[in-house]
């Protein structure tokens, strides 16, 4: 076992990183950042394709029937977590800066990641075909209602010069579409899509890195280094294990008292928990100027190499139980 497996830590958080330290030493400016601009558009677009592509009707068809434990992640996912974030606001000045209490509540009203909810469920044994109905259900739905939630609730100079029915055709254009024709072309693609899972994968991830480099390009232009210090960094991380620690006892104990049997708790647990990167930074670039989004995704970053580490605890934990 290497040292990134012993402590639970995504490879990819390390690239992103490096991604970052490039961008603060050598930031894309002029012609090549307007080159690197219409890349990242097509790279989202190819992500949100894929993103449809992969996304069965028959997975859809088996989980829906579960509506209960859908309707409890959905509130999870687009309530709870928006509410803790909005509460976080008493935190502002004192123990959490403005800029990162609005990445918090970016962070909180973002829909849940797919792979990792899937893979942890699977891991703890519990009702996979749910989680991937619940997964992509919510990413379908955050194409909707992030946008709403970034406009109700971020009244800021940032989210104020935001149209939202701007941001709204913006996403149906650059988002939605592409996902809705990945998902009707399934039916010609799809053996090579799931053929290939592994090397989409990795275009999902170059997609992401194209838009943190171009979105910290931006933010260092404007400062973030002077904004974000070492004690910052530490609040981020301290905020993110709080806030991912109380959305699990909620959610678990929710699901306890609501009937649920232990298959769908673990679900509602892996599913209800978790704030998806893999579509959170591409909408950031959709919603936000380039020159606020740096720090507007930086809570999300570090929340999800907290809730990776966390929720693979929990899901050894789950696999031992007893059936």
């Amino acid at each position: 076992m290497n040292l990134l497996q012993r402590f639970k830590i995504d490879p990819f958080l390390l690239i992103l990183i490096c991604v970052v330290l490039t961008a603060s030493v050598f930031p894309c400016e002029g012609q090549t950042k307007v080159v690197f601009e219409y890349l990242t558009t097509f790279a989202i677009g190819l992500l949100f394709f894929m993103h449809g592509a992969k996304l069965s009707f028959q997975a859809i068809v088996v989980g829906i029937k579960n509506w209960r434990l859908h309707l409890f992640i959905f509130a999870t996912t687009f309530i709870l977590f928006p509410i803790l974030g909005v509460l976080m606001q008493f935190l502002v000045p004192t123990f959490l800066p403005y800029e990162l209490y609005l990445g918090f509540v970016y962070l909180c009203v973002l829909p849940a990641t797919v792979q990792s909810a899937i893979a942890f469920t699977s891991i703890a044994k519990g009702n996979v075909a749910a989680a991937i109905c619940s997964a992509s259900a919510s990413t379908l739905l955050g194409v909707f209602i992030t946008p709403v939630l970034v406009g109700l609730l971020m009244h800021t100079q940032a989210a104020g010069s935001m149209n939202l029915l701007d941001a709204i055709s913006s996403i149906m254009l650059k988002l939605m579409l592409p996902f809705v024709l990945g998902h009707l072309s399934r039916r010609f693609i799809g053996k090579w899509v799931d053929k290939y899972k592994t090397v989409i994968a990795k275009t999902d991830r170059l997609s992401i890195l194209l838009v943190v480099y171009v979105a910290f390009s931006d933010a260092v232009a404007n400062g973030i280094w002077s904004k974000i210090s070492l004690l910052s960094l530490i609040e981020i991380i301290f905020y993110s294990i709080v806030l991912l620690t109380i959305v699990l006892l909620l959610t678990t104990y929710g699901s306890r008292l609501l009937g649920f049997n232990k298959e769908d708790e673990i679900t509602i647990v892996f599913c209800g928990s978790k704030k998806s990167l893999a579509s959170g930074i591409p909408m950031a670039s959709v919603i936000f100027p380039m020159s606020i989004m740096g720090i507007m995704i930086l809570p999300l970053m570090i929340f999800h190499q907290v809730q990776l580490m966390i929720c693979a605890v929990l899901a050894a934990r789950y696999a031992k139980r007893k059936m």
